[in-house]
């Protein structure tokens, strides 16, 4: 099995798990937290992946990271001990995020990647934070990006729909009429 299905089924187990018993968000959180300590530790990586190393140990190791990191849930404990055990830890990062989106989409908020060309004040945040709240009927998470290439505007990005309204994609339009029309 890929480790793309496999990190699908895992999430969708392990999300439906944590519902019933209430610990999803924590879950999420000691998923998120374990992904980001094994990538922020090379030495910790190298080992893990090691076929040299013994899985009980890959899966101690994992245990007393995910104790050290403030515990989390049985139902995670469990299911990274499997991961670790069936050598399928390197789906974790993939697990975390699919994870992620069940969680996101259970609590009926959305996520929003915005470019500016500057960076948003509080009061453009707010106002776009509202708008696609109204436009999707759900909340909003917004993840900023600043990148000036796109002059002035916004770019923004909603699940999978892509709003441009970017100075840079405007005047592509008007050369593209112009063009044209010729």
């Amino acid at each position: 099995m890929s480790t793309g299905r496999s990190a699908r089924r895992y999430a969708a187990a392990l999300f439906d798990v944590t519902q019933k018993t209430g610990t999803a968000e924590a879950a999420g959180q000691s998923l998120n937290q374990l992904r980001d300590l094994i990538a922020g530790h090379q030495e910790l990586s190298r080992a893990l992946a090691s076929p040299a190393l013994p899985v009980s140990v890959k899966r101690d190791i994992v245990l007393a990271v995910l104790d050290a990191a403030g515990g989390a849930p049985a139902e995670v404990r469990r299911m990274i001990a499997m991961l670790t055990e069936r050598d399928r830890l390197l789906a974790l990062p993939e697990l975390a995020a699919l994870f992620g989106a069940r969680l996101m989409e259970a609590n009926k908020v959305v996520r929003a990647d915005v470019v500016t060309a500057v960076p948003l004040s509080d009061a453009s945040r707010a106002a776009l934070t509202a708008a696609i709240g109204r436009a999707t009927g759900k909340s909003v998470s917004i993840t900023e990006r600043v990148d000036p290439a796109i002059i002035g505007g916004i770019i923004a990005k909603v699940g999978s729909f892509v709003y441009d309204a970017s100075l840079t994609r405007q005047l592509e339009r008007m050369r593209e009429q112009l063009t044209t029309s010729n």
